[in-house]
């Protein structure tokens, strides 16, 4: 049982005895709502159990050198300045994100909304009349009156409502950080992605450029009698078909450069990216944190956990619905029939009503029936998300370690692919190795060069996966700010 002090009921008299009398009714009614007031009926909340292991498989026996620490401002272990400015240009202008800062804003007003009927309500007010009662007799009256009611939450109907209401406002700060995580990744993916295809697409041309100087060779070698006919269409086919690429990844270039655009909140026109090489990136490490962490740092877990006390919450207030009520209501004021005794005579009441549900056709049972299943889906939904959160970080760790013994791979490729071109044209131009030799190196070479930018965007990509995973530092709506006054944007400290 907690109690909570709230103002005696207000009833302004003028009379010393009056005042006396009244003050001594509303101490009687503070110090009863004081002591029955706030009796909870809600079930005892206990943090459901999820399946969590002792560590990551993904991370056993990994090194924790060279690792950094999860935490806000995540995208500046990258190092790139263009990347930190289009990250927080994204915070500031995007959409989006900017709905659910204002979907917070509206769970907050719900909630305080909630939790009025806690506390008095108070209203004043005052009228004139004026009647005629044949032969011109008149009849005037005025008067100044105050009103004042308050409902005793004996079971925590009240209260419960409020407090469900306070959490789903909660679950909304969460949503809002979700959403800003969502935004930082999509942004750093969408950058890394732009980087990489023009650097594809400057390898395509380059390739393309070098084809089209072999076959002006070929051409007039053709022409002295040295090259075939044969030798002249292939390398025709090879050019086409490296032109051919060029269209294409400047097409998924541009899409690119327009999605980022829309995710830091502008138009995709006059949008330009300042250029970057990927090989110069910094690919930080995230540190693996304990599975069991993912509770207070994942964002959308804390997120279900918030929506799951709600409910707990409603399951209270459905409860308390079935038991009486005692509201208290008093009034006083001052009014008179003449204008020369302007509001002379004192006026005041006060009363007590318990109303108590008799029939209502099994509306408030269905309503308990309703509370206890959103209680055991939010159960489910909860322990849903920490099982997908766990899969999201060993798909991650996963990821971000096959990357890398790809990356490594395929460029020993592209080194190797490099020096067979070199070769290959060198003992072509000595005569020692016939034209499909050389055909052949460039093609392996282009599609080594390609393959290696693609590994290294797929690197970049699975580490801010992993930052993602392990809740990018957002989940920072600490346990103390409820508050109506806390800050409705993420922290970029």
């Amino acid at each position: 049982m907690s109690g909570l002090f709230r103002p005696a009921p207000f009833s302004p008299v003028v009379s010393p005895h009056a005042r006396s009398s009244c003050a001594m009714r509303a101490a009687v009614c503070t110090l009863a709502a004081a002591v029955l007031a706030g009796c909870s009926l809600a079930p005892v909340y206990q943090r459901p159990s999820t399946p969590l292991a002792q560590t990551f498989d993904g991370a056993a026996g990994a090194s924790l050198t060279d690792t950094v620490p999860v935490r806000s401002g995540w995208w500046r272990e990258y190092h790139d300045p263009a990347l930190d400015a289009l990250v927080e240009r994204s915070l500031r202008n995007n959409f989006t994100l900017a709905s659910a800062v204002a979907s917070v804003e509206q769970a907050r007003g719900n909630a305080e909304k909630a939790g009025a009927p806690q506390y008095p309500s108070l209203s004043v007010g005052g009228t004139f009349t004026r009647s005629h009662q044949g032969r011109g007799s008149t009849t005037k009256n005025q008067s100044l009156f105050a009103e004042a009611s308050y409902e005793i939450d004996f079971w925590g109907l009240n209260a419960a409502n409020a407090n469900a209401a306070d959490l789903l406002a909660r679950a909304s700060e969460f949503d809002r950080d979700t959403v800003a995580l969502t935004l930082t990744a999509s942004v750093a993916d969408t950058y890394f992605q732009v980087q990489s295809l023009r650097r594809r697409l400057a390898i395509a041309r380059t390739i393309s450029d070098d084809a089209a100087r072999i076959l002006q060779l070929l051409l007039a070698q053709q022409a002295a009698g040295v090259a075939t006919e044969l030798q002249v269409q292939q390398q025709r086919n090879a050019l086409a078909t490296f032109q051919a690429a060029v269209p294409a990844l400047q097409q998924q270039l541009d899409t690119s450069v327009h999605a980022l655009a829309v995710l830091v909140g502008t138009a995709p026109e006059q949008f330009t990216v300042s250029e970057t090489a990927l090989a110069d990136v910094v690919i930080p490490q995230p540190r693996a944190n304990l599975p069991a962490s993912l509770l207070e740092t994942r964002p959308d877990v804390r997120s279900k956990e918030a929506q799951l006390q709600a409910a707990n919450q409603s399951v209270g207030a459905a409860r308390a619905a079935f038991l009486p009520n005692l509201v208290l209501t008093a009034d006083g004021g001052l009014s008179s029939k003449s204008l020369s005794h302007f509001l002379s005579s004192p006026f005041a009441s006060i009363a007590a009503s318990l109303a108590a549900p008799i029939f209502d056709g099994g509306a408030l049972r269905g309503q308990l029936h309703a509370s206890q299943a959103a209680q055991t889906k939010s159960v489910a939904d909860y322990r849903q998300a920490v099982v997908s959160a766990l899969q999201d970080v060993e798909d991650s760790l996963s990821a971000a370690q096959q990357q890398q013994l790809a990356e490594a791979a395929d460029q020993n490729a592209a080194d190797a692919a490099r020096k067979a071109a070199t070769l290959a044209q060198t003992q072509y131009t000595l005569g020692t190795v016939d034209f499909l030799t050389v055909l052949d190196a460039q093609r392996t070479l282009y599609q080594s060069e390609d393959t290696l930018v693609q590994a290294r965007l797929a690197r970049l990509q699975a580490s801010v996966s992993l930052f993602r995973a392990f809740g990018g530092g957002f989940g920072i709506t600490g346990d103390s700010d409820a508050s109506p006054a806390s800050s409705s944007t993420p922290s970029r400290s």
